[in-house]
């Protein structure tokens, strides 16, 4: 079983981070359950492990980290659902490659649900629609356990994207679903749908959903304690 968490409002970068290095952790161990963390960040710029000097044109004022992940420069911020699976890989799921089809699948898919038409490109991670890209993906792997994910344009103010290089392209190559949808569906439900494709595609059930903010006061230790007791119930004879 995949458990689904939804942090809900805006949540700062750090105590995020934090908290999926935990449960990456605790994952590995067996000590909780898979999980797909579902949120939305504060403007932060995130740094992959292939981004170049040149990658971040405009950093003032906002938070700029570098990640364990692949790829490049990535811009978060409102108007954007992220979705971070904690998900250790196994059997015919142990695949790298596999792991980021399956995020662009699950993105995909959910697309056509609205109507819209998403595509890949071979040489660019992500899910682009007319050309443009509507959703940023990468991850990074802690034996075996994936970490970091995908970041879906909602209707985010795409001027963000203008502080970087998004991938190695001009900020122009971003698009938002809000462009290509009449109305935009429901945040939570499209968090609920994009979660359960995400825990399916990596070998996975979605079961339990929780609904609890990760805060800086207390870097998520609600939700750890949380997973460990759904954990704990299902080892349970």
């Amino acid at each position: 079983m995949t458990v689904l968490v939804r942090l809900p409002g805006v949540s700062p970068y750090g105590p995020v981070a934090r908290l999926q290095d935990r449960l990456v952790d605790l994952r590995g161990a067996g000590a909780i359950p898979d999980t797909v963390l579902l949120l939305t960040h504060e403007e932060t710029i995130t740094l992959g492990r292939m981004a170049t000097d040149g990658a971040v044109v405009d950093g003032r004022g906002v938070e700029v980290v570098e990640v364990a992940r692949g790829g490049e420069a990535t811009w978060h911020g409102p108007g954007q659902l992220v979705a971070y699976p904690i998900v250790r890989l196994a059997g015919p799921h142990k695949d790298v490659h596999g792991a980021l089809a399956a995020l662009e699948q699950a993105v995909i898919d959910e697309l056509a649900v609205l109507g819209v038409q998403g595509t890949r490109d071979s040489r660019n991670t992500g899910v682009w629609v007319d050309g443009r890209k509507v959703c940023s993906i990468g991850i990074g792997l802690r034996r075996w356990v994936v970490r970091h994910g995908l970041a879906l344009n909602l209707d985010a103010d795409l001027g963000g994207f203008g502080r970087i290089r998004p991938c190695g392209f001009d900020a122009d190559v971003m698009t938002r679903l809000a462009d290509h949808v009449d109305v935009l569906p429901d945040l939570d439900a499209l968090a609920d749908a994009i979660g359960g494709r995400v825990a399916s595609g990596l070998g996975g059930t979605a079961g339990e959903r929780v609904t609890y903010p990760c805060r800086d006061d207390d870097d998520g230790e609600a939700i750890v304690r949380i997973l460990t007791g759904i954990a704990a119930a299902e080892d349970a004879p």
